[in-house]
């Protein structure tokens, strides 16, 4: 752990470029990044380095030999520390998987019966006790890694069905929590935003508060494992949230992302500041993946946000996509969209194409919809853009909150941001890298989230102990 306080191209040349670079790095949902966190040149199959290389993945990490399906895979292992997942039955899936052969199907065959049979109470069981809690737990995030991947199955019209499932599991889950969390609708344009607020206890106590902000395409049992569990354990309130292009506002109410999360946070503020029991001079805010680039859009302009923490910094999510599929935007819908639909479309291997209906949907309902009908959108320029006006840049140097800024050894989604966003701040601000040599390498830390936690409510609890 490191702590410190052009030109689009034309012609022939395109096609080669996006089947030679643009495939594989597409296929991580990021531009691809070297063992010491500098851009690397994409390449096919696997990104596993061997050891003798300086790695950041050895092969006991190595769960599948698809870049894309391992990140995923690693982050269902690691959340097994957090008990929204266990080792045996994520091991037993991988080796299910791989020796029915890799695939999406595969893939979302495997974790949604894994999903199925949890939610089967064993025999002797209590209906409502402990076991069918966390079984329930892991069963939302089983649904979640079969979601991830169902565009590209067989059925991809099944998408909100299995967004459902992993919903009813997260709920039933909820509803076993001593105490269980307040479930609310927080107004939010013409679609209310659907909350989770979980407390220690009911006893009203004024306590600190951390709202919990998810990325692109997470799920709220991704939030019990990167916050509302640490949390708990220290005394804290913890609110999860589903956001526009998130959850429920995405997969049931077909809202896209806004750019402007400040209006999205400001009325869960609202909204916990009239409750007897947070303390409104102790409300932080984190944001996970894509999330730390929303997270300190909504700082920049909330004033009532005591705390910020980025995790990874992002400041710019459209460089998240590989330079071959930037270049096909341009100025110009019409001239942007004939070559998505002419030069590469045609193009596009299935896999590869399948990614970008996951990366391209939360940001466009038709692209959603089509992808359900197993198409692949036409109009490529709509949902770009709306991924361009993510950008914080011009937003950073206002935020007041103090932040920490999260990065990650061999961040694969965002290398350089989290550096860019630390010296850009002008509040008081630290910045931390988590490493290879913790086992907490690549976005997001997958097989440290527990490490990942520590870190993050240590600094929580030491700034919000100072305002």
């Amino acid at each position: 752990m490191t702590h410190i306080s052009g030109d689009r191209h034309t012609g022939p040349s395109r096609r080669a470029l996006l089947l030679a670079g643009a495939g594989a790095a597409v296929m991580t949902g990021c531009a691809r990044s070297g063992a010491n966190g500098s851009p690397a040149a994409a390449t096919t199959g696997s990104v596993t380095p061997s050891p003798a290389a300086g790695g950041l993945t050895p092969g006991v990490m190595t769960l599948f030999k698809d870049p894309g399906y391992n990140f995923n895979g690693l982050l269902a292992l690691g959340a097994s520390g957090a008990g929204s997942a266990e080792v045996g039955e994520v091991l037993t899936a991988v080796n299910t998987i791989n020796q029915a052969g890799l695939s999406a199907q595969s893939y979302v065959d495997t974790f949604r019966k894994l999903g199925d049979q949890l939610l089967k109470p064993p025999p002797g069981a209590p209906a409502d006790g402990q076991t069918k809690r966390f079984r329930a737990l892991r069963a939302a995030q089983y649904y979640g890694q079969a979601l991830f991947f169902v565009l590209g199955s067989e059925d991809p019209g099944a998408e909100e069905k299995l967004y459902r499932a992993g919903r009813d599991a997260w709920d039933a889950f909820c509803d076993l929590c001593e105490p269980a969390p307040v479930k609310a609708q927080v107004p939010y344009g013409t679609t209310p935003l659907p909350v989770w607020f979980f407390r220690p206890d009911t006893s009203n106590t004024r306590r600190p508060t951390v709202i919990l902000t998810n990325g692109s395409d997470g799920q709220n049992v991704d939030m019990w494992t990167y916050g509302v569990s640490a949390a708990l354990d220290r005394g804290w309130n913890a609110l999860v949230y589903d956001g526009p292009g998130q959850g429920q506002l995405l997969f049931v109410d077909q809202v896209v992302f806004s750019p402007t999360w400040e209006k999205v946070v400001t009325p869960l503020v609202d909204w916990l500041t009239a409750r007897p029991d947070v303390d409104p001079g102790r409300i932080a805010l984190t944001g996970l993946s894509m999330a730390g680039d929303l997270a300190p859009r909504a700082a920049a302009f909330e004033s009532r946000i005591a705390a910020l923490v980025a995790m990874p910094g992002c400041v710019e999510p459209w460089l998240g996509f590989p330079p071959e599929i930037r270049k096909i935007l341009t100025p110009d819908k019409q001239e942007t969209n004939d070559i998505w639909n002419k030069e590469v479309v045609p193009e596009l291997p299935p896999e590869v194409a399948a990614v970008m209906k996951k990366r391209f949907e939360p940001f466009s309902i038709p692209a959603m919809l089509e992808a359900r009908q197993g198409k692949l959108f036409t109009d490529f320029y709509t949902p770009a853009t709306r991924i361009q006006a993510l950008s914080i840049t011009e937003v950073v140097g206002r935020i007041k909150a103090p932040t920490l800024v999260l990065d990650y050894e061999g961040e694969q989604f965002y290398p350089g941001q989290a550096r860019q966003m630390y010296d850009a701040l002008t509040s008081p601000k630290d910045y931390v890298k988590l490493t290879a040599a913790e086992g907490a390498q690549l976005h997001c830390s997958p097989m440290a989230p527990q490490l990942h936690c520590e870190v993050v409510f240590d600094w929580l609890q030491k700034t919000m102990s100072s305002t």
